[in-house]
């Protein structure tokens, strides 16, 4: 599709616009003043606030459009720049100045439709140079100035000739050319001259191109360190040919095949790979899709190499290749359901077969110098494993034989096998025939793996001669009884115990009696529920503990005390720490030791309810502190309550035996007979008005009304609160209560009063008659609790001596008393 330049202009204007929102996003600090990362963050400038001091600056996936000497500030510091999809068109001479020191430069995915002549001539010291996907036609680049440079890669471009300017000739340290996913199709001898100068120490990667025709000799007396050419013919026959064309040309290492992601393809002429024959190379890695209903000679050309990689090909049998200098042989997934027969191979050294399917093994033998043996994931059983299987096989020092179906061992499963020093059986069932005996004569052996084999460690499982043994893992499987008590006495140089998994309860102090340079402890997903065990001098090499997924609820201070001084790595996560006052040490040193916990976020408190989460790093000691405070000053307190209670018993007895009475159920005037009307409180300093006045006017009148006076009506023999409260407040309909100066000064009209209030808060009525007989002070009143509040809120009668005032005084208060 063709773009005017008008609708080019809109488009950058929008993104123009889009991106103006981001200008002022700052980047971020991976290293301060040396790394920074602003990937992605719309930017169209460098940000003028990066210090010069900054060596590495990913810019990529923003927007810079076009390149010229005043876009960077002064950065001589830099050394790694990353403008990648910075949707840069332009790029104008001495750009790069002001960051000339630069060693990495990655412009990928920008549409460079202009590179200035001399716009990399300032970049003396770069040594990699990344133009992958920038529409290059062409290698033909002014780089004369880059002597230094050691990669280039310029992959998924339009490149149609590998010819490099014959400038670079000179550049002695260049390493690799990436010209991946281009247009190559021809190669001729002229395009290769460069590349006889360079040197022995280069990689070329052809991978993705189109090959179609290479000229016979145009790689003669070239040498390679890798040569990577997958998916790279148009066709099986160009392949053949090309291969051919190829003689003269040595390679250390050939990447060849196809992807993985390709689909595999059936050929008829199984002899395409043939052409590997014309030239030399060392190692080959190898992905096959192609598949025949004939047999394919894949190893045809292949003897000589010393190193063979198949990760995967469509291979249903191996033949007896006359290799001669085969080192090493690492088989991926094939059709293949024996593991081949390698007898006949003296050199080698290395054998890794990996096929991830049922296989059968027959055995290996006669092999002098083979030490590294990998038969792991291919559901192998071996009902009498080992020495049978690996006879004559004196050199072995790794064996990995794990994540098979199921290994039988014997009594002296691996005689003959003294050299061992890594063994490696996790997830494959063992069938341990006689177990005091299975792993005699291994006294080599550094590494074994016994993890999820199903086994029952017993005492009998003796590691007698293992004394050289520094790693040894037996996650997944139990233990009977107290055998880890014996387990390990012999193991003087066991750095590395994980028995993980297996159901411990509990841990014996005499387990690591012997064991005096272990480092790493592995005791997850346990039910382990203390750790005294740390507190042994054995242990204090310790540097990482894992007891995380235990039932762990604390550890006690003697134990924190005693940890091993080196410890830098202790996992107690996902275990029911206990927070609780009872535990403040304990959880005082999780939240001091955060350092050395890994995920002290995930170390929570067990609750109730279990769902509520939380850690043990935000308990709040404080509030403990506080508590015990308390706890020690309510302590104080009681004693003081206890001292002071029987004085204030006495003092206030009255109080309490009228709490008692309304306890017992309290009866209103209405729910009982009262034997008075009203019942007076006054003081003895106004009992003359009283008998003169109120008495005379009252008790003589018409009606009648009998009031209750404590000089004349209160029972002998008595207590005056009893009287208070039995004749006076509850025998009583209404209470008078006489205000004068003296009311206010005589503790004992004080507490009738109080007994009073409490009868009208109870019944909600005017039961209380105030008659001020004297004026006294408004401050004065409240010296009597609710003396105040009550004359604010309730009418009362004021004694005068004024006739007419008196005849009305004695008319409403007579109403009042009578009033019900």
């Amino acid at each position: 599709m063709i773009v005017s330049f008008g609708e080019r202009m809109i488009f950058l204007g929008l993104i123009l616009i889009s991106v103006s929102s981001g200008q002022g996003q700052e980047c971020t600090t991976i290293i301060k003043n040396m790394e920074y990362s602003c990937f992605g963050r719309n930017l169209t400038h460098i940000p003028s606030s990066l210090p010069f001091t900054v060596t590495s600056l990913d810019f990529s996936f923003n927007f810079l459009i076009s390149l010229h000497k005043c876009v960077f500030p002064l950065l001589f510091n830099l050394l790694f720049l990353d403008l990648t999809r910075c949707h840069i068109e332009h790029i104008e001479n001495d750009t790069f100045y002001n960051v000339k020191n630069l060693t990495t430069l990655i412009l990928t995915g920008n549409p460079i439709t202009y590179f200035g002549p001399e716009c990399l001539s300032s970049l003396h010291n770069l040594r990699k140079l990344v133009l992958v996907d920038v529409g290059l036609s062409s290698l033909q680049l002014q780089m004369n100035n880059l002597t230094k440079l050691q990669e280039l890669r310029v992959g998924t471009n339009n490149i149609q000739s590998m010819s490099l300017p014959l400038f670079m000739s000179t550049f002695k340290d260049f390493s690799l050319l990436d010209l991946h996913a281009n247009n190559i199709s021809m190669i001729t001898t002229n395009e290769t001259a460069v590349f006889r100068e360079i040197g022995r120490n280069m990689t070329l990667i052809l991978s993705r191109n189109p090959l179609l025709y290479i000229e016979p000799g145009a790689f003669k007396d070239i040498y390679l360190k890798e040569f990577h050419i997958q998916s790279a013919f148009v066709s099986f026959n160009a392949q053949k040919e090309c291969l051919e064309a190829l003689a003269g040309l040595n390679v250390e290492k050939l990447f060849m095949g196809t992807y993985r992601s390709q689909w595999k393809v059936q050929v008829s002429n199984t002899s395409f790979l043939d052409g590997l024959c014309a030239f030399n190379f060392n190692e080959i890695y190898l992905i096959q899709k192609e598949w025949s209903d004939y047999d394919m000679h894949l190893f045809r050309c292949m003897i000589n190499v010393t190193k063979i990689t198949v990760k995967k090909a469509y291979i249903k049998s191996m033949k007896l290749f006359p290799f001669c200098c085969l080192k090493e042989l690492h088989l991926g997934i094939t059709f293949l359901s024996v593991v081949p027969v390698i007898s006949h191979i003296p050199s080698l050294e290395k054998l890794v077969v990996k096929n991830n399917i049922p296989m059968t093994f027959n055995g290996i033998s006669d092999l002098p110098l083979l030490q590294f043996v990998d038969l792991s994931g291919n559901l192998l059983i071996l009902k009498d494993c080992c020495s049978q299987f690996f006879q004559r096989t004196p050199s072995i020092r790794y064996m990995n034989l794990s994540q098979n179906s199921e290994i039988g061992l014997v009594s002296k499963p691996f005689l003959g096998l003294d050299l061992l020093e890594v063994l490696d059986l996790h997830h494959t069932k063992l069938v341990v025939v006689f177990y005091f005996g299975c792993l005699r004569g291994l006294k080599n052996l550094k590494y074994l793996d016994i993890s999820y084999t199903s086994i029952t460690l017993t005492k009998q499982i003796i590691f007698q001669d293992l004394n050289n043994l520094t790693v040894l893992k037996m996650a997944g499987n139990s233990f009977h009884g107290d055998a880890l008590s014996y387990l390990l006495q012999n193991l003087t140089n066991l750095e590395v115990l994980d028995i993980s998994h297996c159901g411990i309860e509990k841990i014996s102090r005499r387990s690591f009696f012997g064991t005096l340079k272990i480092r790493h402890l592995y005791l997850s997903q346990n039910k382990l529920m203390t750790l005294d065990f740390l507190a042994q001098p054995e242990l204090k090499p310790l540097t990482s503990l894992y007891v995380d997924k235990n039932s762990i609820t604390s550890i006690s201070l003697h134990v924190l005390q005693k940890l091993p001084t080196n410890l830098s790595e202790f996992d107690l996560s996902s275990n029911p720490i206990d927070c609780s006052c009872s535990q403040t040490d304990f959880i005082l040193w999780i939240i001091l030791n955060q350092n050395i916990l890994k995920q002290p976020e995930n170390i929570f408190c067990k609750t109730l309810p279990p769902s509520s989460d939380l850690r043990a790093t935000d308990f709040d000691i404080d509030s403990c502190v506080h508590k015990k405070r308390l706890t020690i000053a309510l302590s104080l307190f009681f004693v003081t309550v206890v001292v002071l209670l029987s004085f204030l018993v006495y003092r206030f007895q009255f109080y309490l035996q009228y709490c008692c009475i309304l306890l017992k159920g309290y009866r209103s005037p209405g729910q009982q007979e009262c034997s008075y009307d009203a019942f007076v409180i006054f003081s003895s300093y106004d009992e003359v008005w009283v008998m003169n006045e109120l008495m005379e006017n009252l008790e003589n009148g018409v009606p009648p009304i009998q009031l209750c006076l404590h000089m004349r009506d209160f029972q002998a023999g008595k207590s005056i609160a009893s009287n208070i409260i039995d004749e006076g407040i509850l025998g009583s309909r209404k209470i008078i209560v006489v205000v004068s100066q003296h009311f206010i000064d005589s503790a004992w009209c004080r507490f009738e009063f109080e007994l009073a209030q409490s009868r009208f808060l109870m019944e909600r009525n005017a039961n209380i008659i105030i008659i001020i007989l004297e004026d006294v002070e408004e401050r004065k009143t409240k010296k009597v609790l609710g003396l105040h509040k009550h004359l604010k809120k309730n009418t009362y009668l004021k004694w005068s001596r004024d006739p007419l005032s008196n005849m009305r005084f004695w008319i409403r208060l007579k109403k009042a008393i009578l009033d019900h």
